[in-house]
């Protein structure tokens, strides 16, 4: 088990990492969920033990090992920027973790095989780093973090350099391979459909602070506050401010949404009001769906779906609708905003009532 608590790094005048507590169990996959520059890589560093808390305590299997170096921890850890020693082969680079631990031969070479053999790299172990693709030199660094055995592995964005296809079986091969071992697996990513897809639980990151940690559907679906909730949508979050009177949210002149019954209770004031793309659609779902009639700003066509980008009551919303859909600019569409998967907070931004049906 790795805890981490009330951890900080400051460099400078600047906190990398604020008052960060974390346990993270073993055999578990646990996601860094943030933007760039949220604190991922710089939390990973110290939870390896490439950096030392300015405070706080970590602790691994209830020892505390701030302080302890990386060399005398047993942690893989795997960059985007891969990492790979130029001079030896594929094999001997896979095998380079399992030789410098004195394994006998004949385990490192069956470690090695089965490794290369799940990232496809068997043709290419006779190869040395230069002569491999991107996307092939990353898997070097992947089956090397494999082979290893490690107690805590870490993985900063290790797919983002992949093809598509090699990326979805590894988001769904990875999770085993280190539940099966026992290790702590921790995966950065700025990608919340990359975490949902790796399942596990989820950390959200926002300016080195921890906001919510948790399984991670929950966390999408039960965001704690507003920052966490935007941190997990991808395209943006859609928000507006509406003003709850009785059984209503109001805009003046623009929308009136029927208070849902899970948020009956709440005091009269003004909220801002969350829902996510996939939650806005040209037809009506039920209903208590209601229309708003909204101004087309752009529409980017993926192939499979479409990105409405509209404007409403001056804010930008995006929606997410599948198939193709070809609209003009300017042009004023009806679409249906659906409150039961509304989120609602409070003028600090904090969760009114976690929503359950944001899925």
């Amino acid at each position: 088990m790795l805890e981490l608590r009330g951890v900080s790094k400051a460099v400078g005048a600047d906190t990398h990492i604020d008052n960060v507590s974390l346990t993270l169990q073993r055999g578990s996959l646990n996601v860094l969920l943030g933007p760039t520059l949220s604190g991922k890589t710089s939390l990973m560093r110290l939870m390896a033990g490439l950096d030392v808390p300015t405070s706080g305590s970590i602790w691994f299997d209830g020892k505390n090992v701030t302080g302890v170096a990386v060399q005398k921890r047993n942690v893989a850890m795997v960059y985007q920027q891969f990492i790979n020693y130029p001079a030896m082969t594929v094999y001997e680079n896979i095998a380079s973790p399992l030789r410098v631990a004195g394994v006998q031969k004949s385990k490192i070479d069956s470690e090695v095989r089965k490794a290369a053999e799940l990232l496809k790299l068997t043709p290419f172990l006779d190869r040395t780093p230069l002569n491999l693709s991107g996307g092939q030199q990353q898997r070097t660094a992947l089956a090397r973090a494999i082979v290893k055995n490690a107690s805590l592995v870490l993985l900063d964005e290790p797919l983002a350099n992949l093809d598509y296809k090699l990326r979805e079986e590894l988001r769904e091969e990875l999770p085993k391979i280190f539940a099966e071992s026992g290790a702590i697996f921790v995966y950065a990513t700025t990608e919340p459909q990359e975490a949902l897809l790796l399942g596990g639980n989820t950390a959200t990151l926002s300016q080195g602070r921890v906001t919510q940690f948790g399984p991670t559907v929950e966390v999408f679906r039960d965001p704690v506050d507003l920052v966490t909730a935007r941190t997990f949508a991808d395209p943006p979050l859609n928000t507006i401010e509406l003003t709850k009177k009785g059984s209503h949210f109001l805009l003046d002149g623009g929308i009136n949404l029927p208070v849902p019954p899970k948020f009956a209770g709440i005091a009269d004031a003004t909220y801002t009001i969350g829902f996510q793309p996939h939650h806005l659609a040209f037809e009506q779902p039920n209903a208590a769906a209601v229309p708003v009639r909204a101004k087309i700003i752009m529409t980017e066509i993926t192939g499979s779906e479409s990105f409405i980008h509209l404007s409403f009551a001056d804010v930008r919303w995006v929606m997410l609708a599948h198939g193709i859909h070809e609209l003009k600019a300017d042009d004023e569409i009806e679409v249906f905003v659906d409150p039961r998967h509304m989120m609602v907070f409070d003028a600090k931004g904090l969760a009114v009532e976690a929503p359950k049906l944001a899925a």
